[in-house]
């Protein structure tokens, strides 16, 4: 079983061919093939290559399933005593894929 630990949005993602992912949002349209070349670890089932930080050639290709908001966040802040009290919400947009391929690189 090959999979890889790839960055994209300021964090990491293991990526697996054919498994769908939700990371930060991409400006791709749905349906579009998506790649990233920033792998950090790859490993295919006997052997294990880790990059310094990165591995040079490597790439993990995925497609763009949708667009999405998460789960939405309350947020209340509130003072004793004093009637202060607000709140609000916030709902952080991802974008779903698909993992197409993992290709390996030298590192």
């Amino acid at each position: 079983m090959a999979y890889a630990i790839f960055k994209t949005g300021g964090r990491q993602f293991r990526a697996e061919p054919g498994v769908t992912v939700k990371i930060p949002s991409l400006d791709a349209e749905p349906g579009s093939k998506v790649t990233f070349d920033e792998v950090v670890l790859l490993a295919d089932g006997k052997d294990v290559q880790a990059g310094k930080p990165l591995l040079k050639g490597a790439k993990v290709t995925a497609e763009v399933v949708r667009h999405g908001l998460g789960k939405k966040i309350r947020l209340f802040r509130f003072a004793r005593r004093t009637g202060y009290r607000r709140h609000g919400g916030h709902r952080q947009g991802f974008t779903e894929i698909k993992i197409q391929d993992v290709k390996g690189g030298k590192d």
